[in-house]
């Protein structure tokens, strides 16, 4: 029996064929473990559990990557709410996701990078946007230029000149584009912050998907999932 996923790009079910015979590359974007798992969180996981069962159970060889989002804006002001470090606030929450996973009974994925493991590898990618004129450096931020893409907008169905600014970045005059979205946040009084070539700051969320997915699985793979809530902007940015 075949198996038929809904394609995202083509707004359509497309019968699955994996890019070689016999194994299945599967990245899903992971947690933001910022609060604790809920209903919504966990279906991802039995979702994709059911996906990687049915695979395994036909003989396919399953490379599922599933990251953790362990550095966020909003895991910083869940810190200030809770008044703990940020670390401890993202290794509670993520043993929590871990706990529900195992109380339903996921199989754990084969990996499951975590997003402050991987800022060589953002960097790396960071800069390579760079240096192809698809970002820009900006005052220590760096931004995607949006208008750089024109396939900007195809995997989530939006018009790019509806697109409204950037949620991720407030307004600010160091961006060319309004819709121009951050790669690298320069560092603030009182956060966490790496070291860079455009100055001390942290991973913007779209660039930390697109980091570990490659490092993992390579430039190409068979199947990105994550929930119907990430195809604009995530998805899209990554």
């Amino acid at each position: 029996m075949s198996l038929h996923l809904y394609d995202t790009a083509a707004r359509r079910l497309r019968e699955f064929v994996p890019i070689e015979p016999g194994t299945a590359t599967i990245y899903v974007c992971g947690a933001t473990v910022q609060s604790a798992p809920h209903v919504g969180h966990v279906r991802s996981g039995v979702a994709f559990d059911v996906l990687v069962r049915w695979l395994t159970a036909n003989g396919v060889r399953v490379t599922l990557c599933r990251n953790v989002t362990d550095i966020d804006d909003k895991i910083l002001v869940r810190a200030i709410d809770e008044g703990r470090p940020w670390w401890a606030v993202a290794t509670a929450y993520e043993r929590a996701f871990t706990d529900a996973y195992r109380v339903l009974g996921c199989l754990p994925p084969t990996v499951e990078p975590r997003a402050t493991g991987h800022i060589p590898q953002m960097l790396e990618l960071i800069g390579r946007l760079i240096d192809s004129g698809h970002a820009y450096a900006s005052d220590g931020d760096v931004y995607f230029a949006v208008g750089s893409f024109p396939r900007y907008g195809q995997l989530s169905g939006q018009r790019p000149d509806d697109v409204q600014p950037a949620a991720d970045t407030a307004p600010d005059a160091r961006k060319r584009d309004p819709r121009d979205f951050a790669l690298w946040k320069s560092a603030k009084p009182g956060e966490p912050a790496w070291d860079s070539p455009w100055g001390p700051g942290r991973p913007g969320w779209h660039i930390e998907c697109s980091a570990m997915a490659t490092t993992y699985l390579g430039d190409t793979f068979d199947i990105h999932g994550g929930g119907q809530d990430l195809q604009f902007p995530h998805h899209e940015n990554e």
